[in-house]
């Protein structure tokens, strides 16, 4: 294994805990603007902003980290993406600072109207960046990202693979979020509201299943090389990842415990994420460039995996603790 395949190795990390953690983050967002803005909505957003609060700000860590680790390491394909999906990327980057800014200031604005707009401006957002973030996920996958960059600004993700990795970011990370805060409204004591987010959970369970079915027809039409590599070095994950599901739904309607459900969801996501870098592999942007084509020297690879295992030891003990106090409401909320 080269050294190039071991920095691959660190990015996928990075961005599958992005995808867990930042995903149900916005997926929080999404059950936020489906719960209503009268009464009945009240309940359900306060457990979500129970569970948010603590950890809201620590998940963009992965990003941050995924970012960074994709410029140094591989800074033509960085250049490459940036130059031909700045579209994408700018909006979500937009509903990155605008969800920040509503679910801050939504806490301290005193006036009614004033706290609705900044509640539907961090609602909207959770929704509007996972969709872009998917678009561009969908743009690489289908190869409409050249290797020399300044790729079609619009055309190379508003095509149908791209749009339906969006929708599948999205029903994803809500997926995620009513597994996780079925366990919440249950340590709480709040029956009714695990009941409603459990309901939610097994919906956008069944929704995202259709999005990836649908989303594999696309894969095969759009991104042959990427769909031949799924269905036979990454079949194994594809099976996992189905099997986690229907393991979920099965459990959620029995009402397992928490440590069944979570690990159950965390797995179908996980499992898509890793099936789509051995599809993908040994490619950074299929079938343009390789990874051993897109990456640094030796001398910044080996800087970059010095800077990781600091940040192992500094940085993963510090976030696990975090987790843990949220999860055992030993945080300040307000």
């Amino acid at each position: 294994m080269s050294r190039a395949d071991v920095a691959v190795g660190i990015l996928w990390f990075g961005a599958t805990l992005y995808a867990l953690f930042g995903g149900a983050d916005f997926g929080g967002g999404l059950w936020d603007l489906l719960a209503g803005w009268d009464e009945k909505g009240e309940r359900p957003r306060a457990v979500i902003r129970r569970s948010l609060t603590p950890v809201w700000e620590a998940n963009h860590v992965w990003l941050i980290f995924v970012l960074v680790v994709l410029w140094t390491a591989f800074p033509p394909a960085f250049g490459a993406i940036m130059t031909t999906l700045y579209f994408p990327i700018a909006l979500a980057a937009l509903g990155i600072v605008l969800r920040g800014s509503g679910f801050a200031f939504g806490k301290s604005i005193e006036g009614l109207r004033e706290r609705r707009l900044a509640g539907a401006t961090f609602a909207l957002s959770s929704v509007i960046t996972p969709f872009f973030m998917g678009t561009v996920v969908g743009a690489i996958a289908a190869g409409n990202v050249p290797a020399a960059g300044g790729g079609a600004p619009f055309s190379s993700w508003i095509q149908p693979l791209p749009l339906l990795i969006g929708a599948m970011f999205v029903a994803s990370g809500g997926y995620l979020a009513a597994v996780f805060l079925v366990g919440d409204a249950r340590r709480a004591g709040e029956e009714d509201m695990e009941h409603y987010f459990r309901i939610r959970a097994l919906i956008a369970a069944v929704v995202a299943g259709v999005f990836a079915a649908v989303g594999l027809l696309a894969l095969h039409s759009e991104a042959r090389y990427v769909f031949d590599r799924l269905t036979d070095q990454g079949l194994p994950l594809v099976i996992l990842s189905a099997l986690c599901g229907i393991g979920l739904l099965i459990a959620m309607r029995r009402r397992a415990p928490t440590f069944v459900v979570r690990p159950l969801a965390a797995g179908a996501v996980v499992s898509v994420i890793w099936g789509w870098g051995v599809a993908q592999f040994p490619y950074l942007l299929p079938t343009s460039m390789r990874i051993d084509q897109g990456a640094a020297p030796d001398a910044t690879l080996n800087l970059i995996f010095g800077v990781f295992a600091a940040a192992a030891i500094l940085v993963l003990p510090a976030l696990a603790l975090l987790y843990t106090l949220s999860q055992r409401e030993m945080l300040e909320h307000d």
